[in-house]
């Protein structure tokens, strides 16, 4: 099916609901089973079926088959947060002793979960430069594991050789782990190209509604099983009606990306034009690091992107950016409004040397109408230049 069907038809079965169209909403801790032969055949198989509420219920096997069908292949598992299917990822293919290769660019809280919890189990983590495939070889162990990687990297979108990174990985036994949250697999999907786990934060654009938290993991049929066991062990269960939740955002995903990138982009394109913008950085501009391979392996682009002010104060910058009326200052995006934040790349860099000359503005386009958008940074950038002086 093309994938404007695949978010309609995904983790739906009517008949199995009596004919409602959605799925129902199924909170349960306790399940039982008419005999003992029934409860120990559920127990034995625990992880494919209703058998208790940690192990899910099936409003959250509707939403992993959904995303498994829209991602073309593997099995997904739902979690309680996106952070927590990143985690849940890694631990599921390391052990203490040994060491994981994690993109220099990453969510920030990942880069923290690296250096506090791997480094408290005992496993090293070396930060690499996502844009220098060629180099990552010298950075291989014998006791290297996992080679982590973000598409576009997080603030700064800078989109990497994912092809070239899966066969470096391939070629020294490395597990590949994607979070493709910025794309989602509407616009891209990573194991259709080798890599073994497509990370997802459901709480981003598969809810679209800033209502919910959660987490999503594709993996091979094959290691299903054990990272399955794993989310249990670290009790990572969302809620039912995260879960509900999530399958109705699923149902919009192709129309709301669409207006996502098509307000980014018209966003963009005016903000490169201002004369107090250094530059824009999204996958879709020339300019921005990676461009070709953006241009090559996605499908479309979605509503998050930064740009790089030209030098200016931090109290011009929060005159512009604390006066906005449509623009939200808050951290995650992804759901229906424009948000806006302050960001400090230089503070989470290790392997490489982030530098600009200004401030640097993370912006979400959000749902509405791009020309009051527009206004509204018109009249930000008039406050910035007055409190510039």
């Amino acid at each position: 099916m093309k994938r404007d069907t695949d978010v309609i038809e995904g983790g739906r079965n009517p008949e199995d609901q009596k004919g409602a169209v959605n799925p129902a909403t199924y909170r349960a801790s306790t399940v039982t089973f008419p005999t003992l032969d029934a409860f120990a055949k559920a127990q034995h198989n625990r992880h494919n079926q209703f058998y208790y509420g940690r192990y899910g219920t099936p409003t959250t096997h509707a939403l992993e088959d959904a995303i498994a069908s829209l991602e073309g292949s593997g099995r997904t598992i739902a979690v309680g947060t996106g952070l927590g299917a990143i985690t849940t990822a890694i631990l599921s293919y390391c052990d203490s002793g040994d060491h994981v290769l994690v993109a220099d660019n990453v969510y920030a809280p990942v880069r923290a979960c690296c250096n506090r919890l791997l480094a408290r189990l005992g496993v090293s983590v070396t930060f690499y430069d996502p844009m220098a495939p060629d180099a990552l070889g010298t950075l291989v162990q014998a006791n290297t594991k996992v080679l982590y990687i973000e598409a576009p990297g997080s603030l700064t979108f800078e989109t990497p050789d994912v092809l070239a990174l899966e066969s470096a990985a391939k070629t020294a036994g490395l597990t590949t782990i994607l979070d493709n949250t910025w794309a989602t697999p509407y616009f891209y999907r990573p194991r259709e190209i080798g890599i073994d786990v497509s990370v997802l934060s459901g709480t981003k654009y598969i809810g679209g509604h800033a209502d919910l938290m959660l987490g999503l993991l594709t993996v091979p049929q094959d290691d299903f099983d054990k990272v399955r066991i794993t989310a249990n062990y670290l009790g990572n269960t969302p809620g039912p009606d995260d879960c509900y939740l999530a399958l109705r955002g699923l149902r919009t995903l192709a129309v709301r990306l669409r207006q996502h990138q098509a307000a980014a982009l018209r966003l963009a394109e005016w903000l490169a034009a201002r004369p107090e913008v250094e530059c824009v950085l999204h996958p879709a501009f020339p300019e921005t690091p990676g461009h070709a391979f953006w241009k090559r392996d996605f499908g479309g682009s979605t509503g998050l992107f930064s740009i790089i002010l030209k030098p200016c104060p931090e109290v011009a910058v929060a005159a512009m950016v604390d006066g906005l009326d449509l623009f939200a200052i808050g951290a995650s995006w992804g759901g229906f409004e424009s948000l806006m934040t302050l960001e400090r790349p230089e503070r989470s860099r290790t392997a490489t040397e982030w530098r600009a000359s200004g401030p640097v503005l993370r912006i979400h386009a959000g749902l509405e109408d791009a020309d009051d958008l527009i206004e509204d940074l018109a009249a930000g950038f008039g406050r910035l230049n007055a409190a510039a002086g």
